[in-house]
């Protein structure tokens, strides 16, 4: 069942038996909550949106939820691991459903998908869009 806001549909939306497979792994409102809950799916149509279209968050259409908010929980489901176990369950599902191994026996990493450091270690960093070496700290959800 669609709980989606009434407006229109942008094509990257979450069908209704796309959100029935991802929903079970988005973490549920805090029953703590002091404001109005807004949908699981519709923040999630909003992370879409901005993956999709490649507008930044704040360009965002004024019909889906703020972009502020929707990147908030873009980044506390990152920390915790949400999209990692949801991209995990959802692989070994649809391998197991072309009759392969659930777990894949190989990656291949390209010399454009690995950034390296003169510098040995793991307490160097790398952050392209700012130029900055070293850890990048993020604030806490």
């Amino acid at each position: 069942m669609n709980e989606s806001i009434n407006r229109k549909r942008y094509p990257s939306d979450l069908t209704d038996a796309q959100w029935d497979l991802l929903a079970p792994f988005i973490p549920p409102p805090s029953p703590n909550a002091t404001q109005e809950v807004i949908p699981r799916r519709e923040i999630v149509n909003g992370i879409l949106y901005v993956l999709r279209t490649g507008c930044s968050w704040r360009q965002m259409p004024h019909d889906l939820p703020n972009g502020k908010t929707v990147f908030h929980y873009f980044r506390c489901w990152q920390r915790d691991g949400t999209w990692e176990k949801a991209m995990h369950a959802l692989r070994r599902q649809v391998r197991g459903s072309m009759g392969r191994e659930e777990e894949p026996s190989a990656g291949i990493i390209d010399s454009q998908s690995s950034k390296t450091s003169p510098v040995p270690g793991i307490g160097r960093g790398y952050d392209g869009g700012k130029k900055n070496l070293g850890t990048q700290k993020a604030p806490p959800c």
